[in-house]
């Protein structure tokens, strides 16, 4: 799914919202799932699948779980996050994995629609961002003031303009300049 890899390289990497993905990224670590699911008793298989799948192959550092055929609706992706979360519970993975949100319409609580704050969790298709705990742990505790990180996301973003922040996005789709 290429415009979810420019999106990476690009917004989450090239803007260091994420200052973990990088390395990821670049050894390969970094899992790109497209799902068919078109309902979400669908998404909620594919899910399972994933959990699955990093809980036995080590070499796979995160998962992106791509999904654009279901939840485009943000209130609706909102409300399968809760349940999302539960799976991983009832899978016996609390404390091993957590999910990320990500969507082209993610709005934070207390934002308006258009607030640029919310650009830092916009994607180009809704995804659930599938993180190891443990190796989540061990990045943070490397990095200095994590705590900060959204306040300096939304500084970054806040920086650029929401009319840039969607001019990058977009260009997401955009077939690479050869």
């Amino acid at each position: 799914m290429a415009p979810v890899r420019r999106w990476l390289e690009t917004l989450v990497i090239g803007l260091n919202l994420c200052p973990f993905a990088k390395r990821e990224l670049a050894h390969e670590r970094v899992r790109f799932y497209v799902s068919e699911a078109t309902t979400d008793e669908q998404l909620q298989m594919d899910l399972e699948a994933e959990l699955a799948l990093l809980a036995e192959d080590e070499t796979i550092e995160t998962t992106l779980l791509i999904h654009p055929h279901v939840l485009q609706d943000f209130f609706d992706y909102n409300q399968f996050l809760n349940h999302a979360d539960r799976v991983v519970a009832q899978l016996g993975y609390r404390g091993t994995f957590q999910i990320a949100s990500f969507h082209p319409d993610y709005q934070f609580g207390g934002t308006e629609p258009d607030d640029v704050e919310n650009t830092t969790n916009r994607s180009p298709y809704p995804l659930l961002h599938l993180i190891r705990e443990a190796s989540l742990a061990r990045a943070v505790a490397h990095y200095p003031d994590p705590d900060q990180i959204p306040e300096r996301n939304i500084a970054r973003v806040e920086a650029l303009g929401a009319e840039k922040m969607q001019a990058l996005l977009d260009a997401c789709f955009d077939p690479p300049s050869k």
